[in-house]
């Protein structure tokens, strides 16, 4: 699975056009990239939604490789939330996770196994064979 961006709610929003294409975040705050792809995906499945909706991405223990990657649409923002900006769509991602998926890209696929999102982690040690787990 791949990852987005990220942007931090006590700070302003990072443009991803500053930090390089698909990439958001300012120094020392950490960055997570979306590619086109997955924007445009986003940006459908948040258009039936409730204003002030947006894309979570979070880590989690789990999975065969120790952890897994979450995928939500959420209204609630919490204290330790960061959000990004990639291709105009905002992607929330709480400090814990983004430690694990900091440098990291979302993006989203779609081939003869189906449409998936599908991140790839510069700190994954080791996936598994399904891609939704990892380890670092």
């Amino acid at each position: 699975m791949s990852d987005s961006t990220a942007d931090n709610m006590s700070g302003s929003t990072a443009d991803a056009g500053a930090a390089g294409p698909g990439h958001a975040g300012q120094p020392g705050a950490g960055q997570f990239g979306l590619s086109a792809a997955a924007a445009k995906r986003i940006t459908v499945m948040l258009e039936n939604e409730p204003d002030g909706s947006f894309f979570r991405v979070a880590v989690n223990g789990g999975g065969c490789s120790g952890f897994q990657y979450e995928f939500s649409i959420d209204t609630a923002r919490q204290d330790d939330d960061l959000s990004f900006v990639s291709h105009d769509v905002e992607v929330v991602i709480d400090e814990i996770s983004l430690e694990l998926v900091d440098n990291a890209e979302l993006d989203y696929v779609q081939d003869l196994m189906g449409a998936y999102f599908s991140v790839s982690n510069p700190n994954a040690t080791a996936s598994c064979g399904c891609g939704t787990s990892f380890s670092v």
